[in-house]
């Protein structure tokens, strides 16, 4: 696939996970090769760490039990070479009464139309306080 494509599989998943669709979302990764990685220390950070398909599905079902209206998530550069593709964004929602906004980089690896691989970097710190507080 050309980088425009996994650009746009990329922008793809987030449109429809700004949307709180999940499952258009979930469509877009990989069934058998897939791992969301979170920054952070595990101690400190209850989401930090790796995930296959299934616990991110899972990650999303607490999302959407305490973000009823969903996270929006703005991107705001992009760079990508090959099947990376990397994105800047900034995210808004409203988490039990709080204002839950960060920033992120996330580094996507895109194979055969699919998503396989997503590292997440942000402040842990806020998502801490707003997201597991």
């Amino acid at each position: 696939m050309s980088i425009e494509e996994n650009k746009r599989i990329v922008a793809r998943f987030w449109d429809a996970f700004s949307k709180s669709d999940y499952e258009s979302a979930l469509a877009l990764l990989d069934d058998s090769e897939f791992t969301w990685w979170i920054a952070g220390d595990k101690r400190k950070f209850a989401l930090a760490g790796s995930r296959d398909k299934q616990a991110f599905k899972e990650l999303l079902n607490g999302v959407a039990a305490n973000a009823p209206d969903g996270i929006r998530m703005t991107p705001s550069a992009w760079t990508a070479e090959g099947d990376r593709v990397a994105m800047e964004a900034e995210s808004y929602a409203l988490v039990s009464g709080k204002v839950y906004n960060n920033l992120y980089h996330f580094l996507h690896v895109v194979r055969d139309g699919r998503i396989r691989m997503v590292k997440e970097y942000l402040d842990t710190t806020h998502a801490a306080e707003v997201l597991c507080g």
